[in-house]
């Protein structure tokens, strides 16, 4: 019960923090600049303890992954703010956010009540029914969201496969943050947030699920599906 009490206000804080940026910009600036140099150093803190050894080639592969990470969190950033900026498109940003918080509240609920087998030797936590409920949970949203979204899809179905897709890379992009950390031999990516972990362990699915989501959305559009 503690554990799905701090999902669920970590999820409500996004979804505040979220908000807040639709209406003031300056909150949004503030808040990629901080939340991408904390995942960041996060993330280079893994990288670090994994590359230990003082060997040229393993000190180059960390330098690239440095780099590559750096890249991403400035694109992860510039994805969101221009998505946000667009009126015809900030309310896609919002449904991202919220697939992927219900998507992971999901999965943990799903997990800790039906249990069974696990899902992969990356995170042992993870179970085959946690993941079956992270592709279920979000899936309350799409009632709601087909009624209020401003663009019409040809298919409900559309909306169903669109929330699988984006719930899926979620768990994908949680899932290579736990292999991280298990290369790493670390439980969290910090010690930012009490009772919670690191940045990084909060958002990992979002950093991957929301790119793809936003990519996704556009070429469904573009297809006319």
């Amino acid at each position: 019960m503690k554990e799905i009490n701090k999902r669920i206000l970590t999820g409500f804080f996004l979804i505040v923090l979220l908000y807040l940026s639709f209406l003031y910009p300056f909150i949004l600036i503030i808040s990629l600049i901080l939340i991408s140099i904390i995942s960041w150093i996060e993330f280079n803190g893994l990288i670090s303890k994994i590359f230990t050894k003082n060997i040229i080639k393993i000190n180059f592969l960390k330098f690239f992954f440095k780099l590559l990470s750096l890249i991403y969190f400035f694109l992860f950033s510039f994805l969101i703010f221009d998505g946000i900026v667009q009126s015809d498109f900030n309310f896609i940003i919002f449904y991202l956010f919220l697939i992927c918080i219900f998507s992971d509240i999901g999965g943990f609920i799903f997990g800790k009540t039906f249990k069974g087998k696990k899902l992969t030797k990356i995170s042992p936590n993870k179970t085959i029914s946690g993941s079956v409920g992270s592709f279920i949970l979000p899936l309350v949203l799409i009632p709601i969201f087909n009624y209020l979204i401003p663009v019409n899809f040809d298919s409900f179905y559309t909306l169903i496969i669109f929330v699988f897709l984006v719930s899926f890379a979620c768990q994908l992009g949680d899932l290579f943050i736990s292999f991280l950390k298990r290369k790493a031999r670390v439980k969290d990516t910090g010690d930012l947030l009490p009772g919670h972990g690191g940045f990084l362990d909060r958002i990992d699915g979002i950093l991957l699920a929301v790119p793809i989501g936003i990519f996704l959305w556009k070429f469904l559009l573009e297809i006319g599906f």
